[in-house]
Order: C-alpha cells, then sequence, then structure tokens
C-alpha cells in the first residue's frame, strides 16, 4: 500500500515490470545487511581519516534503526535529514528506511523558508540537522520550526549544538543508538523516501522514490557503468542529491561492493588529494565544478591516473568544456541527463566521440518511454525539437499531495512533462537543448525566478521585479534582476542591501541575485505578461535601451513591447559579480 498523497503505478503497469523483473521486491531499509553478508570486512565508507567497512555499516544502521525506534519514530513518519557529507547522513539514511520512516531530503544550504515549507507539506515528525554548519545554527532553526509546527516532535543534532541537559525535543544524534530491535520488513511498493523537485515552482515539491523503483535504478545504473568491488566513487557534490546519491552513486557503488570516498566539498584541492590518496575510480559533478578542476588542473602535482571516468550533469555541458575533459584530467567523459523525478540518459563506453561531446545518451532502462511533443502536445516530426515527456519504472506518476500540480504535470496516460526542450537523434541518443520552463540554473543549482522575485516584490520600494538567466563562463548562467522602484526617498537598495533582505526573509543564499539593475519599467507581451525574451537579451547586452523597450531582432519585427510604465530614475549597472573558486565550488549542487 502506498503512502497516502502519492500517486501507484496503475496495477497492470506494475505487475509488468515484475513481470519483467525490473521490480524484484527490495527494501532499501535491508541492503547494508545485505552488503555485509557479501562483503563484510571490505570498506565501504571512507570520510577523512576514518574507513568504515561493510559489516560495521551494517550494525551502525541496525542500532541507529532501533534508536530511532526508542526515540519515537514510528513506521511512516515523514523526517527531514540535513546532513553533510558525512557517514551520518548514509547511516541515518537507511537507518530510517529500516525502521519504516521516510526521510525526505534536504539541502544544507536550505534555511527557514525551506526547511518550514517541507516540514508542512510532509507533515514531518522529525528533523535531522548538522547543528552548527558553516556559520548558521540549525538547531536554533529546529527550536522554531518545532514551536510553530504540532507534527514536529523531534530534533536530532548531528554536533550535539544547543542541546541541554533533560530536552525531550533536541536530542543528540549520538544518542540515536540501542540494541538492534526486530522490525518489520517494508513493502516494495511504498515509498522510501522524498526527493526535492528542482524548483520550478516557488518552492521545491516532493518526489516520492519507491523501494523497487530505486533499487531498480540503482541497479541499473551501476551495471551500465561497469562498477564491481574494486570500484572506488567520490561523492564530491552533496550526497542528498540523485545524481550524487544513486546515479549510480553511494547507493550503486555500495550495491557493487565499491567504496564511498565522502569529500566535504568539490573543490580541486580537496578532491584532487582524495582521488590520489584513495585510488578514486568515478566521480560525478557539475560543469561549474569541471571547469574549475580543468582551470586548476595545471597548477596541481595531483596523481589522478586511477580516475577512469567522470560523469558530468546537472545542467548542460557545452561541447568545448566537453572536449578539455580527456586530454587535460586523463579520463573518460561520461555525459548524465536525469531528474530526481526519474529518467536518466548516459552516454556509453563505445559511444563515437561525438555522441560523448554532443549529446546526452541514451535511456538507462529499455522499458524507459520517451516522447518529443509541441506546444499542442503533438509528436514532432522525428529529429524535431519539443519538450521532453517520459514515463518508466523508476519515473514517478506524481509529486506528494501535489493534485493540482500534478494535473498539469503529467498527461492523462501517465507521462511526465519534464520542461525540457530537446530532440532525438536516429540512433535514440537525447539531444538536450535547453528548458522551456521559467528557471535559472546556476552552478547546476535549478532556481525558480518566481520565487526569487516574489522575495524581491516584499523589500520596500520594489514595485517590479523579473528575474532571467544570464549566460556566465563559470556558473553557467546567473540570476539576474531587473527592479523597478518608486522608493518615496528616491533611493534604491543597492545589491548588497537587497541580498541582505533576502537573507533576512529565509531565502538561501544560493537563489541571491548575481546582479540587479533598476529600470524605468518592465517589457509586456501583447498577452500583458513580462516579456523575459526581451529581458533576457537587455541583461546579455548592456547596449540594449532599457528607456523603450525592443524586442529581440526577429524575421518579422512585432515593433517595441509594450511596457509596465512606472516612474524613477537612471538605471543601476553594478557591473559582473566576482566569486572565489572555492565558494562557487562549494555552492555548485545540482537539482537535476
Amino acid at each position: 500500500m502506498m503512502l497516502d498523497g502519492c500517486t501507484p503505478w496503475p496495477a497492470g503497469t506494475a505487475g509488468r515490470y515484475r513481470g519483467a523483473g525490473l521490480w524484484r521486491g527490495t527494501d532499501l531499509g535491508s541492503l547494508p545487511r545485505a552488503w555485509a553478508d557479501a562483503h563484510g570486512t571490505a570498506t565501504a565508507l571512507v570520510a577523512g581519516p576514518e574507513r568504515i567497512s561493510y559489516a560495521e555499516l551494517a550494525d551502525r544502521v541496525d542500532r541507529r534503526a532501533a534508536g530511532f525506534v526508542r526515540q519515537g519514530v514510528r513506521p511512516g513518519d515523514r523526517i527531514v535529514l540535513q546532513l553533510p557529507n558525512v557517514p551520518q547522513f548514509v547511516e541515518v539514511a537507511f537507518a530510517l528506511f529500516r525502521a519504516g520512516a521516510k526521510p525526505v531530503f534536504s539541502l544544507t544550504s536550505h534555511r527557514a523558508q525551506e526547511i518550514r515549507h517541507l516540514c508542512e507539506l510532509s507533515g514531518a515528525a522529525g528533523y535531522v540537522l548538522p547543528g552548527l554548519f558553516r556559520g548558521f545554527d540549525h538547531t536554533a532553526l529546529g527550536r522554531r520550526l518545532a514551536a510553530e509546527l504540532p507534527s514536529l516532535r523531534r530534533v536530532f543534532v548531528l554536533d550535539g549544538t544547543g542541546v541541554t541537559d533533560g530536552d525531550d525535543l533536541v536530542v543528540p544524534l549520538a544518542d540515536v543508538d540501542a540494541q538492534p530491535l526486530p522490525l518489520p520488513a517494508n513493502d516494495p511498493s511504498d515509498v522510501a523516501f522524498f526527493l526535492l523537485s528542482g524548483g520550478t515552482t516557488a518552492l521545491p515539491k516532493l518526489i516520492p522514490r519507491t523501494h523497487d523503483d530505486y533499487a531498480y535504478q540503482t541497479r541499473t545504473v551501476a551495471r551500465q557503468s561497469g562498477l564491481g568491488p574494486g570500484s572506488v566513487y567520490l561523492a564530491a557534490l552533496p550526497v542528498e542529491f540523485n545524481f550524487t546519491w544513486g546515479c549510480p552513486g553511494v547507493v550503486g557503488t555500495l550495491s557493487s561492493g565499491g567504496t564511498v570516498v565522502l569529500a566535504p566539498d568539490p573543490t580541486a584541492d580537496d578532491c584532487f588529494r582524495l582521488i590520489e590518496t584513495e585510488r578514486v575510480t568515478l566521480t560525478s559533478v557539475v560543469p561549474t565544478v569541471a571547469r574549475l578542476w580543468l582551470e586548476e588542473r595545471p597548477w596541481s602535482d595531483a596523481d589522478l591516473s586511477s580516475l577512469e571516468v567522470l560523469q558530468i550533469g546537472g545542467a548542460r555541458l557545452e561541447p568545448e568544456l566537453a572536449a578539455r575533459i580527456t586530454p587535460e584530467l586523463g579520463c573518460r567523459l561520461q555525459q548524465v541527463f536525469g531528474m530526481a523525478e526519474g529518467l536518466l540518459t548516459m552516454t556509453r563506453p563505445d559511444d563515437d566521440p561525438h555522441a560523448v561531446l554532443h549529446t546526452q545518451g541514451r535511456p538507462v532502462s529499455e522499458a524507459d518511454e520517451l516522447r518529443i511533443v509541441d506546444a499542442l502536445g503533438a509528436p514532432v516530426p522525428p529529429g524535431g525539437a519539443g519538450e521532453l515527456l517520459t514515463r518508466g519504472p523508476y519515473t514517478l506518476r506524481g509529486y506528494y499531495r501535489a493534485p493540482e500540480h500534478n494535473a498539469r504535470a503529467f498527461t492523462e496516460d501517465g507521462f511526465y512533462r519534464t520542461g525540457d526542450l530537446a530532440s532525438i537523434t536516429p540512433e535514440g541518443r537525447l539531444v538536450v537543448q535547453g528548458r522551456i520552463k521559467d528557471v535559472v540554473i546556476r552552478g547546476g543549482d535549478k532556481i525558480a525566478a518566481g520565487e526569487v522575485e516574489a522575495h524581491l516584490l516584499a523589500v520596500p520600494g520594489i514595485v517590479a521585479a523579473a528575474v532571467v538567466p544570464v549566460p556566465d563562463e563559470l556558473l553557467g548562467e546567473r540570476i539576474y534582476a531587473f527592479l523597478v522602484s518608486r522608493a518615496e526617498d528616491g533611493r534604491k537598495p543597492s545589491l548588497s542591501a537587497l541580498k541582505a533582505a533576502l537573507q533576512e526573509r529565509g531565502l538561501a543564499d544560493f537563489k541571491l541575485p548575481d546582479r540587479a539593475e533598476y529600470v524605468p519599467d518592465l517589457p509586456l507581451t501583447p498577452l500583458g505578461k513580462i516579456d523575459k525574451k526581451v529581458l533576457s537579451a537587455a541583461a546579455a547586452d548592456p547596449a540594449h535601451p532599457r528607456d523603450r523597450w525592443q524586442a529581440p531582432p526577429a524575421p518579422a519585427d512585432r515593433g517595441p513591447s509594450p511596457t509596465v510604465p512606472a516612474a524613477g530614475p537612471a538605471p543601476e549597472h553594478p557591473g559582473p559579480v566576482r566569486t572565489a573558486p572555492a565558494a562557487v565550488a562549494a555552492a555548485s549542487t545540482p537539482t537535476r
């Protein structure tokens, strides 16, 4: 029985997947013990000086599962899980699976607004947090949310920050430890955990992943990636992302008997050192991180000869950057396109160089179904571009507790509308050309323009706001905000003041505008909507006229765009924002 609020696969479809051996009745909570039985004293996890065997990992999972039960965690409880790349993330995730609870994976960069939303939407009974992490007191946030949300019964703290004696609410994670208990198995067709959507609406939606579908995904991708007991996977990006967790990532590597090395962040210094010392064979990054690694490589004497494959996904990989990977890093490039919602495509070892550099490969499962359709939903001619639709044995059938959105996001026959503009080559390879949805992909993070705009409009004096992406060599795209101000004193908030105001409202740092420009008005389409094509052209070209908005050049000139009139002083051009490479790398985390 699937959790209430989730959309199950049709019975006939589920039966077909089981009959084909795709779904094998796997309980994710049982995997650590099965791995231990198969691999025993082999090293499962490496984090700094700590090395954890498969047997020890299974023991820790069993003890933590019992500890969570002793702390009142019940089967079906949703638990927000917000930890960095530490062994405890893996232990806690599998312990919650074992206890029948359902973790909600959260970014460590999420703050009050996002965590409150996740707790409210999921009805979270618990919140596992790092404590004091990178200058932010997550424990204080947990206490505040527990006081506001009746469902939130327990807060578990990794480092013990803010814990007091006799505290019934906040519990050190170290105390979540008890003698193992006999616990019932999970229904493989039920939800195991929740991933987050890429944020194409104001706040992330919850993506239910079942035991069976995720076990199939990781097993299939691990096999196609050639993983085995000798594989060493570097988790350079945060483990809470689908890319790092299961493409093949942490779960796929452990399922293959390999070793997972947890990196504190994706900087070249840290990752090159780990690749050399741990003899890493595979890792996965976003294009932003790959570019930083390439820039650092001439200055590093690290031995990267063990690295066989570099997976790159999470954002569009330009062919020029792709062509540098093998010559400069000495490893094979594997392009990966995917989403937390399901579908994964990958280039293969036997693909020709053109396919590796210019396509995102083929679906990982023969049961994946892809359609390319036009704006009316009709199939496009072969090779034509249109919106990518998909369904399959590991692609969701509906977001959690989102019936209205599901009605728009899925076709009547269960295909998921990805919002990506793509085409399929005659050889069956996917070519992703862009996206249809209104988002900015900054360093792999998918940021909803509407969410940032809503917060900007809450700043005193701002009467209109529009956010568009602007191309950036390092991050892929940056967040460019066009603003109309009618402040009574005529003063406009500076970029730094805007960022401070948005931070005060609880917006995560990676969603803050990189540039802000004040304009007299915003252009409108003939339908009365803000014309973001015009704004995108202006963001990319400072010489583009702002006083009388002009549409970008087109075969048939429609004349100047209508505008939202507003009085205001001259535009402000703050100029490019420069970010330290280490800071960029630490913030470069994919959501798709």
